[in-house]
């Protein structure tokens, strides 16, 4: 799969509050820092696999432990239609 924003979302640095944001029609999330982490790599071009190991070799941790996460993730916001496939 190979995540991206859905029309009208986009990451945005809300320089006002020092936070990053999603924002989305007529909503917004907050995501914390891990997720901040995964969302920067959302670029319509990388798959879940190549975020997965870029984040693992990151934060020098297991890819399958990380896997796991990103993809409860990617799915999440794809369900809440921040993101889409």
């Amino acid at each position: 799969m190979i995540p991206k924003f859905a029309p009208g979302v986009r990451l945005h640095e809300d320089k006002a509050r020092s936070r990053w944001i999603v924002m989305a029609p007529e909503r917004m999330f907050i995501p914390d820092d891990t997720g901040l982490e995964v969302l920067r790599l959302v670029d319509g071009v990388r798959d879940e696999a190549a975020i997965v190991a870029l984040l693992a070799e990151k934060f020098a941790a297991p890819a399958e432990e990380i896997g796991a996460d990103v993809a409860e993730m990617l799915r999440d916001l794809i369900a809440k239609g921040a993101l889409r496939e």
